[in-house]
């Protein structure tokens, strides 16, 4: 059966519960996506984890980068994945070990076999989603 999405409802609930979220590939650099995408996620008030090797220790939005998701001593509820599709995999094995919520993988990211193995370890998934994007159509500002 082909990956599908959950639905506006339950992904409005993932982003209403969630508190914490390890956005992998996290850059340092604030013209790339993930760092504006960490920064919107930020602002809304969701603690964010940087994950990413090549830049860990330095801080990103003033929060230390760890360099990979196993190096993270807290619950993660979302894993929001900035990497390239075949790079997932090792993405959602390391996910699994830590248990959040939910992997996330960003718009125009879709690893049907990542996917599979995060479900089939009670994870659910939202694979070629923006959040940022989902967050400003599903969950109303607070006014």
């Amino acid at each position: 059966m082909a990956f599908q999405n959950p639905s506006d409802d339950k992904r409005r609930e993932i982003l209403k519960e969630a508190r914490t979220i390890a956005v992998v590939g996290c850059s340092n650099n604030p013209e790339r996506t993930s760092y504006m995408i960490a920064e919107a996620l930020q602002q809304a008030g969701y603690r964010i984890i940087p994950v990413n090797p090549t830049i860990e220790g330095e801080t990103v939005l003033g929060e230390k980068v760890v360099g990979s998701l196993t190096d993270i001593r807290e619950p993660v509820d979302i894993v929001n994945v900035f990497r390239r599709s075949e790079h997932v995999l090792p993405v959602a094995e390391e996910a699994v070990k830590i248990k959040p919520k939910v992997l996330w993988m960003q718009l125009g990211i879709v690893n049907e076999e990542a996917a599979q193995l995060a479900e089939q370890h009670g994870v659910e998934v939202v694979m070629d989603r923006c959040i940022k994007v989902d967050h400003a159509l599903l969950v109303p500002r607070k006014q």
